[in-house]
């Protein structure tokens, strides 16, 4: 879209967040210091040129801006449904519909929770929730490197939460561990991934291992399928695993190259976070059919003032079942069709999308529908013309407390970090 084809009008009626994301094209981002902060952290030069030359498009240059009052909504609908989570009878009800494997609590909450919002005129809508949320390695350097841009625009949290990132997230793993009984220092960690030097966050893992390894901590990058389990120690190249960060989307560890990691997991020989039962009561997206009715929550003995937020935050979702099939497909332009187990927009489908042959599929797999949320919207400047992006705003967190807020700017359905003139991009409160 040319900035002469762009013809929205930015107003001084408009809402000040609004007006910033529809007209502001200060270059926050100083890549400079970026690159420089990447080469620190990971003492290598090198990785600061091959992660911003082969990932051109992982960081804006802009950042997105959200009202102070939006923000604490959005915080809100992350504490009300860690209260909910915690209540026996919501409990009952996921794990009702959840692998056997959830039902097993070894103690830990969960690390890097993920909390994806869309950013609308009336407020913050929930989209999904993640337990292996990826980017908050690389976006707390990013928020350190912003510039002052437009004097109505509050920089002060997103550097604040930027400079406690690492004393919060070293509490976070150390609290996992305590949290499954473990005494002593953690001593070995491992991230694991499917393939971890193939994924498009590698770099990410990089980062984490250096983060480990400046508190002392051994950290190794592997691949599951490596890990084997013996005598009851989990164990990578004959070395013993203390705690495993988990980033792999076999939320179940039910394939079998995951088999070593699953056994070590159920027999309590090493600590996982996040683990299956984090996935369960959090991330499923059947849960969400519960945390938006209001009549539910009230059954789980939720109070009024969680029950408010959810109602206002969470899009009304359902499961898709044969009974409301032909209604759901009636309606399907206002809706958004996901799968239960889903992760990264991968199969999840728009309604006025939809075609028929998808339409079957998703009428015999397990897949909610969600009422509509339409992403926020961020003009940048690529190459002297404007762009309309879409926008969405992820909030890291662990135990109901925050970690780290950034934004994510794109086109298309998925947020694939390949946009130009998208990526990660601060947040910015108004």
């Amino acid at each position: 879209m040319s900035e002469q084809e762009y013809t929205r009008t930015v107003t001084p009626a408009q809402a000040p967040w609004d007006r910033l994301n529809q007209g502001c094209f200060c270059i926050t981002l100083d890549r400079a210091v970026l690159g420089q902060a990447f080469e620190r952290e990971t003492g290598d030069a090198a990785f600061r040129t091959t992660l911003l030359e082969t990932r051109p498009h992982l960081f804006s240059n802009v950042a997105v801006f959200v009202s102070t009052q939006m923000f604490e909504q959005m915080l809100r609908v992350v504490r009300s449904i860690e209260l909910v989570s915690g209540r026996p009878a919501y409990r009952d009800a996921v794990l009702a519909w959840a692998p056997d494997i959830a039902r097993y609590d070894p103690g830990p909450l969960g690390a890097f929770m993920g909390y994806d919002f869309h950013i609308a005129m009336d407020g913050p809508k929930l989209i999904e929730v993640n337990t292996n949320a990826g980017g908050a390695f690389l976006t707390a350097p990013l928020a350190r490197a912003q510039r002052n841009c437009c004097q109505e625009a509050r920089q002060t949290r997103g550097r604040s939460d930027a400079d406690q990132f690492e004393p919060a997230v070293l509490h976070m793993f150390q609290a996992e561990w305590s949290r499954q009984g473990r005494s002593g220092s953690l001593k070995r960690v491992a991230i694991v991934d499917d393939d971890p030097r193939a994924q498009y966050l590698h770099p990410e893992f990089v980062l984490a291992q250096r983060f480990f390894e400046r508190h002392g901590i051994e950290a190794v990058v592997v691949d599951g399928r490596h890990l084997l389990y013996d005598q009851g120690i989990l164990r990578f190249a004959s070395r013993p695993i203390d705690l495993v960060y988990n980033r792999l989307v076999d939320f179940a560890l039910v394939q079998p190259q995951h088999v070593a990691l699953r056994s070590a997991y159920l027999d309590g020989a090493v600590v996982v976070t996040p683990n299956p039962r984090a996935h369960a009561l959090f991330a499923d997206k059947r849960n969400l059919t519960l945390l938006s009715d209001p009549e539910k929550l009230r059954q789980f003995g939720v109070g009024p003032e969680e029950i408010g937020a959810l109602a206002t935050g969470v899009p009304r979702t359902i499961t898709v079942t044969p009974d409301n099939a032909d209604e759901l497909w009636t309606s399907r332009k206002r809706l958004f069709f996901k799968p239960a187990g889903g992760h990264g927009s991968k199969a999840a489908y728009r309604g006025d999308k939809l075609t028929r042959s998808v339409w079957a599929q998703i009428r015999t797999d397990s897949y909610v529908a969600q009422a509509l949320a339409a992403p926020g919207e961020r003009v940048v400047r690529v190459d002297k013309s404007s762009e309309l992006l879409k926008a969405d705003v992820r909030l890291y967190t662990y135990g109901g407390g925050l970690l780290l807020a950034a934004a994510r700017l794109y086109q298309g359905q998925t947020t694939n970090l390949r946009t130009p003139g998208g990526g990660f991009s601060p947040v910015f409160t108004v």
